[in-house]
């Protein structure tokens, strides 16, 4: 990396400075880097953030990335979401109350818009006299390019071997 590619990466986005102003946040380094990876990588892992903002800020941990992430979906700026078997994901889009779609094959992660009428999205049949703010949906299926490998490769359908009782006790 050249040096003037360095004091670009190392200039603060104004709009990102902004948006860590406004939720109330004092703006940092490492905040602004962890806004900026989030933003070119929506539905990125802590780890993942951790490379891409160590490569900008060799200093920093994961244990402060893990803390800026908190602290982004404390003050609503960044949104955790966390599809089952998979470690927890961020991205930026917060306020509308969208869902996912999982790719079950290679692990993409896209959004989804509202299933159907204003947010929560869905009512539940018996709400047990919560006041319902939120709905989460994922959904899992194959992504277009897992589709097409799918339907490329040949059949593996495979037939079981034989039970035997070699190596039975």
């Amino acid at each position: 990396m050249t040096n003037a590619e360095r004091v670009k990466v190392a200039e603060p986005s104004s709009a990102l400075a902004d948006s860590i102003r406004a939720s109330g946040l004092k703006v940092t380094a490492p905040r602004l880097a962890v806004l900026r990876v989030l933003d070119q990588a929506p539905h990125s892992t802590a780890e993942r953030l951790f490379v891409a903002v160590r490569a900008e800020l060799p200093g920093t941990s994961l244990q402060a990335v893990y803390g800026v992430l908190a602290a982004f979906a404390g003050a609503g700026i960044a949104r955790k979401i966390e599809p089952a078997g998979s470690p927890a994901l961020f991205e930026r889009r917060v306020g509308d109350n969208h869902h996912h779609i999982v790719c079950t094959r290679c692990s993409a992660v896209r959004d989804v818009d509202c299933a159907v009428g204003e947010a929560p999205c869905l009512t539940p049949a018996h709400d047990s006299g919560f006041a319902v703010h939120t709905a989460e949906v994922t959904y899992w299926g194959l992504c277009p390019d897992c589709q097409a490998a799918t339907a490329a490769a040949p059949s593996t359908l495979s037939i079981p071997a034989p039970l035997s009782n070699k190596g039975a006790r």
